[in-house]
């Protein structure tokens, strides 16, 4: 990795900045102005906060991060929205991500890290168990739409 990255909080007024690669990491399926007004009402709700990861000052990767309280597991963190633009990708910056989530959630005093994964990325599952996540059930959905 040419430089130093920059691993940060991304503040509040400045997280519309992360649109463009969660736009990315939907492949396109849903627009800016959905992600936007969908970006404002988590937000409102607290609890939302985002890593970004920065070369020099281009964002280039984030990592959305959900405070949450669950009977079976306690105070954690559900990883949201991550995403390294590809030409980022297998050079060490997940890596820099997950360890920078660790220390992040042990300083909140979090029980746990937790995330969903696409069936289908099965390299994303890879990249998940390397860095000891462990498949515990299944997310399911039942559109309402």
């Amino acid at each position: 990795m040419e430089g130093e990255l920059i691993l940060e909080l991304i503040p509040y007024e400045k997280m519309e900045s992360i649109l463009p690669l969660v736009y990315d990491l939907n492949e396109g399926k849903l627009s800016e102005e959905v992600l936007k007004t969908r970006l404002e009402s988590m937000k409102a709700m607290g609890g939302y906060v985002c890593l970004g990861v920065y070369d020099n000052e281009n964002l280039i990767a984030c990592c959305g991060v959900w405070f949450l309280h669950k009977l079976y597991k306690g105070k954690h963190i559900e990883l949201d929205n991550v995403f390294v633009n590809v030409e980022y990708r297998s050079r060490g910056v997940g890596k820099l991500m997950m360890d920078w989530l660790v220390a992040y959630g042990k300083s909140k005093n979090c029980n746990s890290l937790e995330l969903n994964a696409y069936v289908a990325n099965q390299k994303g599952v890879k990249f998940w168990e390397r860095h000891g996540f462990e498949p515990l059930g299944y997310h399911m959905i039942k559109n309402l739409e």
